[in-house]
């Protein structure tokens, strides 16, 4: 078991002397840090800047507490607190404000994130697992505000699930489950949702986390009072102070930002109270300044009054700090003895702005070498392309005027002067084309790899086994294969687990869990609230430290409630970190084809729009949902799986090789073979789709249909280009609504699949009426396609093309 720092503190006055000096140092190192950061993008060498100054010395509590194998989840002021866990160094620290590429000067995104966004490296260069008990972590940091926070909630929740639960390997991720999981959110960010839901449901599962909350008075230029329903946010969280002798609540203690001894306190006992009682704590750290506004954007002498600048000097914490410093003194047998005299603090300054100005000026020189290694590549190239062409040399000559040159700037010169001698056909422009190419493929991989897994373990290398059928296989309603399924998907993976609403006791609301909680226990199959964003985060959470949740949304029309966590955060977890970390949650969902507004809705185009790098698919029974399940629990990337939600009662024939059959993703199937055209679906239409082939073919018109299955990846095969070669015509259904699923298909088809070429008709896109469903089977019929909506649709084309054939119906 883990020792807390409070039961660690037996030291010497020397050593308490000397850790004192080196807090002072790392505030001072992070102070001077902003200030020149503030300085380079106002003088133009970074678009923007956003610092942690006027947080340093709570900061520095905290990463005492913070031990190997502790998760951090904060945002984007933590700098001291990532420099005291070198999570950051000075050169990467400004590495990052330039966006240089290269992970090992910029580790945290390799250039993606603007600065003062942290994170550490959790995978190793091929994509496996660091062992993350030895190392201090960070989760990757995001811009939106409280978006931490769910995410928050599964990083802390992995600790008490690996107390019980263990698995091959599960102690590269948790030393018993004693890790605790630390958060960071600025005050006025306290009134989004995220922040309340995380906190109650944190204090419903009694998880091991502390939340620190740096309260400045202001949420950029909004006084905090403005902000909530109470000024004070410990006033306002009273409700939540946990009661004696009862498991619900959190403890919750308020300290000023500048008392460096309250701060030690503060944090001790936090750590104290959810390493060893497993019990959230909010820590709000009252009395924050922000000495240079909220960003580079801005001046707070905007917003500040003369007033609250004074006090703000007055109480600047490294200034509280040094005071104090200054101040102490302890009898030790009869000698006075003093932590440090102002010569040495004095000293101490200027060593930290020497060692920040060279930390800068070595991040600068090694991101304008790189730069100037690309002009290197080509420039002589151009030169020599030059001497022969007037445009080409008129190209240079802007070039050379150029008093910084960026990487834009070159490839604009070569693409340029490519372009001016496009009618050339010499060995020096086809030297240049020849080395566009290979730089282009270098910054493609900076600035364009990893939205989705580039390890062996990504989805598209799960290898397809079939399922197996056999006399003995029964035929039951769908929900049954799931949950056997499922079942055989616990047994297997003892790191799997599963939980939503109504998912644990009684099994999900369609029974595809039902009895798995008895068997498995509470703690992998679990309920939760009715919260769906932290349903998400705590799988994100989660997942980021090795287990493999599967978060249940009950219906596809609530994952509105968790769409900007799975945009901003889940979907951009490999890309951000440039391969750093990973997430591969299963978001399991149903939907499509029920009645009523808010349960048959088909937001499939917001899915596909803002969740790029997360994988959708859309089996169009149980089975095939099965199949994609164990496909996805050997890879290491996220997805959405949509259960179709008229099918749990539907009889289906079992597999007999059930939590082994894997579905291959971006692999489209023709459930029937035709020659006149090619009908495309996904999902609970895919049904309808066939009922409409079978009846247009006694109408003389042989239809192809097309089972998509996969949104993203899509059609990896390019199987319907094949399939239009033969048909020459083209149709969509979809119970998206217009320019939904339906535009992204046909966009994949006539663009990436290049199938225009073979289409005698224009394509279609039948789609649901631009509203909600309305209620009741009547609603269903007049809002989306129905089957006779996809036999008329088609019929009318043909009338088109042959109308004695196919004469007009209306």
């Amino acid at each position: 078991m883990q020792n807390t720092y409070i039961e660690t503190q037996q030291i010497s006055f020397q050593d308490f002397k000397n850790n004192i000096l080196e807090d002072y140092k790392l505030g001072r190192i992070s102070r001077e840090m902003s200030y020149l950061g503030r300085k380079e993008v106002l003088t133009g060498k970074a678009k923007f800047g956003i610092f942690g100054d006027g947080k340093e010395l709570p900061q520095l509590a905290m990463a005492k507490v913070f031990k190997n194998g502790d998760f951090r989840s904060g945002y984007y002021r933590d700098q001291t607190f990532a420099l005291a866990i070198d999570a950051v160094s000075i050169e990467s620290f400004f590495a990052q404000l330039y966006a240089d590429t290269n992970t090992e000067r910029e580790p945290a995104s390799a250039g993606r994130q603007m600065n003062g966004h942290y994170g550490t490296r959790s995978l190793n260069e091929d994509g496996s697992w660091k062992n993350l008990t030895e190392q201090k972590n960070s989760s990757p940091d995001i811009s939106p505000t409280a978006g931490q926070m769910p995410r928050l909630l599964g990083l802390a929740l992995a600790s008490k699930i690996y107390k019980k639960v263990k698995f091959e390997g599960s102690e590269k991720f948790s030393n018993n489950g004693q890790e605790v999981a630390f958060g960071t959110i600025g005050d006025a960010s306290t009134a989004e949702g995220h922040f309340f839901e995380t906190l109650n449901a944190a204090c419903a599962l009694q998880v091991p986390m502390v939340i620190s909350i740096w309260d400045d008075g202001y949420g950029i230029s909004v006084p905090t009072g403005q902000q909530r329903a109470k000024a004070d946010i410990s006033e306002m969280l009273s409700g939540f102070q946990r009661k004696e002798g009862e498991n619900q609540g959190c403890e919750i203690i308020q300290v000023q930002a500048w008392n460096y001894p309250q701060l030690l306190e503060a944090y001790a006992k936090a750590e104290h109270y959810a390493r060893t009682e497993s019990v959230p704590v909010i820590i709000h750290v009252i009395e924050v300044t922000q000495p240079q506004g909220h960003s580079t954007s801005g001046s707070h002498e905007r917003y500040k009054n003369e007033q609250r600048l004074n006090w703000e000097k007055d109480f600047d914490c490294l200034n509280k700090f040094r005071e104090w410093i200054l101040n102490y003194s302890i009898e030790i047998e009869n000698n006075e003895q003093l932590l440090a005299s102002v010569e040495e603090l004095d000293s101490i300054d200027l060593m930290a702005k020497k060692l920040v100005k060279e930390g800068q000026k070595k991040a600068w020189e090694n991101y304008q070498r790189s730069i100037n290694d690309l002009k290197l590549e080509v420039f002589p190239l151009i030169k020599i392309l030059s001497e022969n062409n007037s445009k080409v040399a008129s190209l240079l000559e802007i070039f050379d005027k150029k008093v910084t040159v960026s990487k834009k700037d070159i490839f604009h010169l070569v693409r340029q002067s490519l372009l001016v001698t496009r009618t050339e056909n010499s060995e020096n422009r086809n030297n240049l084309l020849k080395r566009y190419s290979q730089i282009f493929g270098q910054e493609k991989d900076n600035y364009s790899s990893h939205l989705y897994s580039q390890s062996q373990w990504k989805a598209t290398n799960v290898k397809e086994i079939a399922p197996i059928f056999s006399d003995n296989s029964e035929t039951v309603d769908g929900r049954v294969v799931v949950r056997n399924n499922f079942d055989k998907i616990f047994e297997k993976y003892s790191e799997a687990l599963v939980f939503g609403e109504d998912a644990g006791n009684i099994g999900d609301v369609n029974q595809g869990l039902e009895g798995l909680q008895e068997k498995y226990g509470d703690l992998r199959i679990a309920d939760t609230g009715i919260r769906e964003a932290t349903i998400l985060g705590q799988g994100i959470g989660l997942a980021l430290r090795g287990l493999r949740p599967i978060a249940e949304i009950q219906y596809l029309d609530y994952v509105l409630y968790c769409l900007q966590g799975m945009s901003d955060d889940l979907a951009t977890v490999q890309y951000r970190t440039k391969g750093g970390q990973k997430a591969p949650v299963i978001i399991r969902t149903r939907g499509h084809r029920l009645e009523g507004i808010w349960h048959s809705g088909s937001p499939m185009a917001g899915i596909l729009n803002l969740c790029k790098g997360i994988l959708v698919l859309t089996p169009r029974n149980l089975t095939k949902a099965a199949g994609f399940y164990n496909t996805m629990l050997q890879s290491d990337e996220p997805c959405i799986i949509i259960e179709p939600l008229n099918g749990y009662r539907l009889k289906e024939k079992q597999p007999d090789n059930l939590g082994e059959f894997t579905l291959p993703v971006g692999q489209i199937e023709v459930t029937k073979e035709g020659k006149d055209v090619t009908l495309i679906s996904y999902g609970s239409t895919w049904r309808l789709v066939m009922d409409a082939a079978e009846q247009l073919e006694k109408l003389g018109i042989s239809a192809e249909v097309i089972d998509v299955q996969s949104l993203i990846p899509f059609d990896l095969e390019k199987n319907i280009l094949k399939s239009l070669q033969k048909t020459n015509r083209l149709v969509i259904i979809d119970e998206d609504v217009e320019g939904g699923a339906s535009a992204f298909i046909l966009q994949q088809i006539l663009e990436v699949q290049k199938a225009f070429k073979y289409l005698d008709s224009e394509p279609i896109t039948l789609t649901a009426k631009n509203h909600r469903p309305a209620y009741g089977s009547d609603g269903d019929y007049f809002s989306k396609p129905s089957v006779d909506d996809i036999i008329e649709t088609i019929y009318n084309l043909f009338n088109e093309v042959n109308p004695d054939k196919f004469p007009t119906i209306y």
